[in-house]
């Protein structure tokens, strides 16, 4: 009897599970995302909990966001609060637990201060676009047994570290414990960088324009001060700059690349730049013992802050994945396709299909309005036909509105057409549409669209 009394005491107890209720405090972690504060409430009448394990709806601190959240993914507050403030770091986190401090200080705050959108809104938002994307998921992706729902960026410039608020729909990222080295913060390098630090990574930066690096030193990244000590400091160093001269000159100037290689060191060019050019870079960082992948992304400024860019990839294939946690904090897909160069020339024809379509829609809207037809309700018949798509929408709206800031800028459009007419030219295909098309951005630049959005070429056509 003693006996068994001793073995059942010593025996390990299984752990009881937390018990949760509406109004906790909580520690939720959302996919990917690290673990965040929040409080459990009441979801709109109308919207429905997913089917499958115990969720509860949370509104988290500091941000919009209200999501279905797995009860395993969910932790007290209390409990854990000092074991996340030790693994969680940045600016956003610190202001998101501040705005729990202040809520408990007013005697545990009123449900006002945490008001979910009316139900509508919300079925809207879940069902529609949102941050550039269509949610839900298609059947091709995962599955998962949350419906998160994401405020829309805003627009805050190239520099906003405010980014990364992509839903997550890929699963949970493990970082890599490489260090990561990034060179060159314009509209597409912030959004990464931001991304990169949010899931975790050990990220040393630099940029031309030094002022630049100042919101991503606050979250935490690193400083280097030539692309050189970035390069010798770092075991992969990503860089994404304008075109084929800044490229070059960032690897063969002064303080350049180049003499940070030695054997071992990684460097991933995400210009978006010709076959030639790339080419000659692998050759140079390759001769030194360096591995290199080019790695030029599809997409735009918001796709870049949400986290859903589609990398293009060639190169050294045991690179492309030791880049994989980089690419999937980054992008919401990659492609490998071979050697050195491919990646440019597709870049190149990615981009030649949509600067061309923005040329064209630029045509049928000024067309409709020297014929005396509505632009808004030829927009509005677009989007209920076969082209409909969140790029026609949003640069149409562009052009309705007159706002032309730059989600990609227009000078580099018109380089990226004349880049992959060159690339037809070099193996005698023709690009007539594209040359078109190139001579429109050309007479917009000339009107001083340059440093406006690729939809500015429009006023080519009115002026």
């Amino acid at each position: 009897m003693a006996a068994s009394a001793a073995s059942a005491a010593a025996a390990p107890t299984a752990p009881v599970p937390v018990s949760l209720r509406l109004g906790d405090l909580v520690w939720g972690k959302l996919g990917r995302y690290p673990p965040w504060p929040g409080k459990i409430v009441n979801p709109p009448k109308d919207l429905k909990k997913p089917r499958g394990k115990k969720c509860f709806f949370v509104k988290f601190f500091g941000t919009e966001d209200h999501a279905w959240i797995k009860v395993e993914q969910l932790k007290p507050y209390h409990a854990h609060k000092e074991e996340m403030i030790k693994i969680n770091k940045g600016k956003r986190f610190q202001q998101a637990v501040d705005a729990v401090e202040e809520f408990l200080k007013k005697g545990k705050g009123k449900d006002q201060d945490l008001t979910i959108p009316e139900s509508s809104t919300v079925k809207r938002m879940m069902t529609g676009t949102v941050a550039g994307f269509k949610w839900p998921p298609s059947v091709s992706e995962p599955a998962v047994c949350y419906q998160a729902i994401t405020k829309k960026l805003k627009e805050t410039g190239s520099t906003s570290i405010q980014a990364a608020d992509s839903t997550a729909i890929n699963g949970s990222i493990t970082p890599t414990d490489k260090k990561i080295g990034f060179l060159g913060l314009g509209l597409m390098g912030s959004g990464i960088v931001s991304n990169l630090l949010k899931m975790g990574h050990t990220v040393t930066v630099w940029n031309r324009t030094a002022e630049k690096c100042d919101l991503f030193i606050q979250e935490g990244a690193r400083l280097g001060r030539t692309p050189a000590e970035v390069v010798s400091t770092c075991d992969i160093t990503f860089a994404c700059v304008s075109d084929p001269k800044a490229a070059k000159d960032l690897v063969l100037g002064p303080s350049g690349v180049l003499q940070g290689i030695r054997p071992g060191k990684c460097y991933v060019d995400m210009s978006t730049v010709d076959a030639d050019t790339v080419t000659e870079l692998a050759q140079v960082i390759v001769s030194r013992g360096g591995r290199f992948l080019e790695a030029p992304v599809s997409g735009n400024q918001q796709l870049s802050n949400d986290g859903m860019l589609v990398i293009l990839a060639a190169g050294d294939r045991g690179l492309y994945e030791d880049c994989s946690s980089c690419f999937q904090a980054m992008g919401k897909t990659s492609f490998f396709l071979g050697e050195v160069g491919n990646a440019a020339k597709m870049m190149l024809i990615v981009n030649m299909v949509q600067g061309s379509f923005m040329a064209t829609i630029a045509e049928g809207l000024t067309l409709a309005q020297v014929t005396g037809q509505s632009q808004q309700t030829l927009l509005d018949i677009l989007n209920q036909g076969q082209l409909a798509s969140i790029f026609l929408d949003q640069k149409c709206q562009n052009i309705l509105q007159g706002n032309f800031k730059p989600d990609f800028y227009l000078k580099y459009i018109q380089k990226d057409l004349r880049l992959a007419i060159a690339l037809g030219d070099s193996v005698n295909h023709p690009t007539p549409m594209a040359a078109a098309a190139n001579e429109v951005y050309k007479r917009a630049k000339a009107l001083d669209q340059s440093d406006n959005d690729m939809s500015a070429v429009y006023r080519a056509y009115i002026h």
